[in-house]
């Protein structure tokens, strides 16, 4: 719980941050994220004296595989949430967290045969049916949103079922994704176009900082995944997008109309009657120990 909610908090402040960024392209933003998070990784690996693991997952091909999925996947919602962020569409990704937890609940049901009840399957058509009605006014899908969403569940599904621990999975990712971003981070300075050489000081110091400011919520995250139950870290993931929510309406004024706000609030009431049906669960079983 501790690890959860901490994440979120940090993840609830994210915004504020890339916004001091917005001299530096997004993607430029993700190729820095990952190159400064390898470094502390590995520092903090190297410190640790905790490398024995890695001679044992090279001869894992699917482990392998199934990291460089979740490491694509992250790096995909980085660089769409970044960029949503500093085009002033915080309120779009917010929208993408919200409905995560639904997505979540969707990916247990098809990938780890979990039943649903019949009030989870209410939750799930009433966020669909938000997401319907956010086209219908919009006149085009809530592609951020729903992008953002899908991305980040599976990420967390494939993160509940990793055989590594949080510090060793995260530095595996990272290192992954290495060879082609210092690839990728050489070319662009032979070019004279490398962002971070490129920004202004007070941003190649913040570039330089994003790499703990990425790995410890993750590290967090990863802890609290293998340690509660996905439905669990669902409910606490509400605490980052209503900070961003807030965030976007109350400090950097993105429109949230009456029409909007109606999408938004069918996906919290979905929200509410998934969550209230397990806590409501959860206390009619701790009800039913005490009695016995």
């Amino acid at each position: 719980m501790f690890y959860a909610i901490s994440c979120f908090l940090l993840w609830g402040l994210f915004p504020l941050y890339f916004k001091l960024l917005q001299d530096v392209g997004s993607f430029d933003i993700v190729l820095q994220r990952i190159f400064w998070s390898l470094l502390f990784l590995v520092a903090v690996l190297t410190w640790k004296r905790q490398w024995a693991w890695l001679g044992e997952v090279v001869r894992k091909p699917r482990v392998l595989l199934g990291f460089l999925l979740s490491a694509l996947l992250l790096s995909g919602n980085w660089v769409l949430y970044v960029w949503a962020v500093n085009s002033g569409r915080i309120v779009d990704a917010s929208l993408g967290y919200f409905m995560s937890p639904l997505i979540s609940v969707l990916l247990g049901y098809v990938i780890l045969k979990e039943k649903l009840r019949p009030l989870q399957w209410l939750s799930v058509f009433m966020a669909l049916g938000a997401v319907l009605w956010l086209t219908w006014i919009n006149g085009a899908l809530p592609w951020i949103g729903l992008v953002i969403a899908a991305t980040f569940g599976i990420y967390g599904l494939l993160r509940k079922i990793a055989h590594l621990g949080a510090l060793e999975g995260l530095a595996l990712e990272t290192i992954l994704l290495a060879p082609l971003v210092l690839a990728i981070l050489a070319v662009t300075a032979a070019h004279g176009n490398n962002g971070f050489l490129q920004a202004s000081p007070m941003s190649q110091i913040l570039l330089a900082l994003s790499g703990p400011v990425t790995a410890i919520p993750l590290l967090l995250f990863a802890r609290a995944a293998r340690r509660i139950p996905l439905s669990l870290l669902g409910l606490l993931q509400y605490i980052s997008p209503t900070m961003q929510l807030l965030t976007g309406v109350f400090i950097y004024d993105e429109p949230f109309d009456g029409p909007r706000l109606t999408g938004f609030v069918v996906i919290w009431a979905a929200l509410a009657v998934y969550s209230l049906e397990g806590l409501w669960r959860l206390w009619s079983a701790k009800g039913r120990a005490l009695s016995a």
